[in-house]
């Protein structure tokens, strides 16, 4: 008679399975990290998966997206610094607002014109404050002067010859 085998404690193998696609399958096990048996007839658990962007596919105002592009960017800083043109009348008030107009901004300098003169004179006179008004609004530093123009002058010069150092139509009667 033969002697009953003693259990080791190593693990042994499991059978091989006598067909090809039974091998096929356990291979396939192995490499999945699973070991256990598939039994024909049952099938996986199939979880519900979390979509990976459900943030990007949420639905945002236009107005959030823009900003985020604004930052993005880096265009903060200029886009606050032209504000200048859109608040102008709130920041030197509705009467100096309406003679003067912002025609250009930049390097921290704000290029004003005015309806006459006499409101040129009066916004160099006022410029001091309004650059201190602007830099509070805007930041420090974001504004370092005002320049103001007055009403363009006509031109006296007509037609393509003109006489150099004349004084413009009142030559002309004499």
């Amino acid at each position: 008679m033969t002697e009953p085998e003693e259990p080791t404690d190593e693990p042994q193998p499991p059978p091989r399975p006598a067909d090809s696609l039974g091998l096929a399958r356990e291979i396939a096990k192995s490499y999945r990290g699973k070991t256990a048996p598939v039994t024909p007839g049952a099938r996986r658990k199939v979880r519900p998966t979390k979509p990976a962007r459900a943030k990007r596919d949420d639905p945002t105002s236009l107005a959030d997206l823009l900003g985020e592009v604004v930052r993005d960017q880096g265009w903060e800083e200029r886009l606050s610094a032209q504000r200048v043109f859109t608040d102008w009348p709130v920041i030197v008030g509705e009467e100096v607002a309406q003679h003067s107009e912002v025609i250009a901004f930049d390097d921290g300098e704000v290029e004003v014109r005015t309806d006459s003169t006499a409101w040129a004179t009066q916004l160099r006179l006022l410029a001091p404050r309004i650059v201190a008004k602007l830099n509070a609004e805007f930041g420090d530093g974001s504004v370092l002067r005002i320049v103001v123009r007055g009403p363009q002058a006509p031109s006296w010069k007509k037609g393509l010859r003109s006489v150099r150092g004349a004084r413009g139509p009142r030559d002309t009667y004499g």
